[in-house]
């Protein structure tokens, strides 16, 4: 019954947002298609963050991970687009039990630090491999619209179709693994490793399931991305989209599938907004583009004093049960000790 709702809930949407595409411009449908490719991502994220208990701030690296599977798999086997985005999700959830299974024994902030040193590192193989990855060039990647559309459908609304119906698979899965025995688990784990630990559930599985999990989120939504610009380089997967997909997830509301679409939308509307202003304000180059960081920090400020649970958790307190709730960010991170530090401790 959870699943049909969901499933009759994302149709709902579906519609409304083919419906949207329609009566706005191109630029537009690039900005919707832009969205839903980091809804993918930062849903990913604030599901590993907010039901798991765990923190990352290396996601953009599994982004360039989908990313350039992607456009190696279109530019040298010509593989179609469903099953190109199958592989980068596939490719990054690999990726993403690896790193698990190396950071499994580390909390708060030296899971923090393994995960920075991720988002530093990982970029710079396209240098170091520039004949693979085409170095700071990057690779180009290209799609076509359907011919059954007509040669004159927008291509912009096509990208906003493809990646909207990706979004909206990726938050019904989501929505339902919550739900299910596994979201209940990670719950467990997030409030006591140790009580959790003692209920018989295995909890180094569920951490490094959750990683897996929004590693091919964030695969998926780095293989959007690659369609959505038509290009795959260093320079769009740097620290500063980690920690951009962080800030969304805190500013949406961690533990909320909704705080993640609020989070996509001020992660793209609001730096081009702001850099129009700075521009009109006759701010230009390097001053022009330090304003939408600036206004990230002081956003994130504000929303963590007046609403510590983000946007979604807002309007929960606002509207009151009628809005979906969100995990309060506190609690997801915190610092929690392994069981085995507690075990050591009752054995001194």
């Amino acid at each position: 019954m959870t699943l049909l709702r969901h499933l009759g809930a994302a149709i709902v949407v579906a519609v409304l947002l083919v419906l949207l595409s329609i009566e706005i411009g191109s630029y537009r449908d690039y900005q919707m298609a832009e969205v839903a490719a980091y809804v993918a991502a930062v849903a990913g994220l604030t599901v590993l963050i907010g039901l798991s208990g765990q923190i990352s701030v290396g996601n953009g690296a599994f982004m360039a991970v989908g990313g350039y599977a992607g456009a190696l798999l279109m530019i040298h086997l010509n593989w179609p687009l469903e099953l190109v985005l199958l592989a980068s999700v596939v490719v990054a959830a690999v990726s993403g039990a690896v790193f698990g299974v190396a950071a499994a024994r580390l909390r708060g902030p030296y899971l923090a630090g393994a995960t920075l040193m991720l988002a530093v590192a990982l970029p710079t193989l396209a240098d170091q491999y520039a004949g693979v990855f085409g170095g700071d060039q990057g690779l180009s990647v290209t799609i076509t619209t359907p011919a059954f559309l007509g040669a004159t459908f927008p291509p912009t609304r096509w990208l906003a179709w493809v990646t909207c119906a990706a979004a909206l698979i990726v938050l019904v899965l989501l929505a339902n693994l919550g739900r299910s025995r596994i979201g209940r688990s990670w719950r467990a784990v997030r409030d006591d490793e140790v009580a959790a630990s003692l209920a018989g559930l295995n909890v180094a599985r569920l951490q490094v399931l959750a990683f897996v999990v929004s590693a091919a989120c964030a695969g998926l939504g780095g293989a959007l991305l690659a369609v959505v610009s038509g290009i795959v380089a260093p320079g769009a997967y740097t620290l500063t989209l980690s920690i951009g997909l962080l800030t969304g997830a805190v500013l949406g509301g961690l533990g909320s599938l909704l705080g993640a679409v609020w989070g996509s939308l001020v992660l793209v509307l609001v730096p081009s907004y702001l850099t129009n202003v700075a521009a009109s304000h006759g701010l230009s180059g390097a001053a022009s583009s330090s304003v939408p960081i600036a206004a990230y920090g002081i956003v994130l400020i504000i929303v963590m004093l007046v609403f510590p649970a983000g946007i979604q958790g807002g309007l929960r307190r606002l509207f009151g049960p009628a809005a979906p709730a969100a995990a309060v960010p506190i609690n997801a991170l915190r610092r929690r000790r392994p069981a085995s530090e507690h075990q050591e401790e009752g054995t001194t």
